[in-house]
């Protein structure tokens, strides 16, 4: 048997810290939520008026903006508008309408006009997630922001979104929310 050599030590140094780094890149998957309840079925929750505060924080955690949401949402079929007004905290207002498409086996896209293309979504057990880029206007210009968007219902009022930014794959902050159903 051969002795583990300086070289052969730091390669299977190498080797160990790369197989670390690597399960930590793993993100979630839809699918890992697919027996937690209970079931969201998004045109249930999203119908009718709901509330949703929220905070929008940078990459280091301060909080720069908090806002409130009314949401005024129904569904014809397989198609569902989502009407937003937001108010932030320094006083601004925005309206975003989702429209909302319900595919096979709890795939969902979905067109705002500030949403870029257009976004992806997945539902299982408990959980939505949703990948979209959106148009931002920011210090008098406009950039196109990645968001990888996480909902989980927590029981029939409340559902919990939190929404990571990223440009260029380099995160930018989060956006953290609570929605109550009326």
């Amino acid at each position: 048997m051969k002795p583990i050599t300086c070289i052969n030590r730091s390669l299977l140094l190498a080797v160990a810290a790369c197989t670390t780094l690597l399960g930590a890149c793993s993100t979630p998957q839809v699918q890992d939520y697919a027996r937690e309840t209970p079931v969201l079925e998004l045109r249930d929750y999203f119908n009718g008026t709901l509330d949703a505060y929220g905070i929008f924080t940078d990459r280091s955690g301060k909080v720069v903006k908090r806002f409130t949401v009314l949401m005024n949402c129904s569904w014809t079929g397989d198609q569902g508008v989502l009407d937003e007004a937001f108010s932030y905290s320094d006083g601004s207002t925005q309206r975003r309408v989702w429209r909302l498409t319900r595919h096979a086996n709890g795939r969902y896209t979905g067109q705002a006009d500030d949403v870029v293309g257009t976004a992806e979504g997945q539902q299982s057990g408990n959980a939505f997630h949703w990948a979209y880029t959106m148009a931002l206007p920011v210090d008098g210009r406009v950039i196109e922001v990645q968001f990888d968007d996480w909902m989980l219902l927590m029981n029939d009022k409340v559902m919990l979104n939190k929404a990571a930014m990223r440009k260029w794959g380099v995160g930018l902050g989060e956006v953290t929310l609570s929605f109550i159903k009326r």
